[in-house]
């Protein structure tokens, strides 16, 4: 359904994959040393075959409350992200409400087209809404 990183995901040294290796798209949390080198490289190209859209959603600034649905469009329950968390939506259906003045970063495979990769519905009354932690 979703993958949330908190900004202290990770401190640890290196590369951290916050995804398996399997999902249709990946992030890391990177912390080098100053002076380390990452050397040139190239990716092989694939031909992938796309099944769903998923996103990656970074906080720059604000608050956040995500909003989860089933495929049968049934609200679930909602989180909050916060400045600096960074979420992965990878299936379900999925609203956002700004809880503050927001900035965010989005980040999809594409191609995308919004008339037909995705479909709209009403989202939950905010009297039902139950954030989760």
């Amino acid at each position: 359904m979703a993958l949330i990183a908190r900004k202290n995901f990770s401190k640890k040294k290196g590369v951290s994959f916050a995804t398996p290796n399997y999902f249709n798209i990946q992030f890391a949390f990177m912390n080098h040393a100053k002076n380390y080198v990452i050397r040139p490289h190239l990716h092989f190209q694939k031909k992938l075959k796309k099944i769903n859209t998923s996103e990656v959603i970074y906080l720059i600034s604000g608050k956040l409350r995500v909003d989860f649905y089933n495929k049968s469009k049934k609200y679930l329950f909602s989180k909050t992200l916060n400045k600096g968390d960074t979420i992965m939506l990878i299936d379900q259906g999925h609203g956002f409400k700004t809880l503050k003045n927001t900035v965010m970063l989005e980040v999809k495979q594409g191609p995308y087209n919004e008339k037909t990769d995705k479909i709209k519905f009403t989202n939950i009354d905010e009297n039902k809404i139950r954030i989760k932690n």
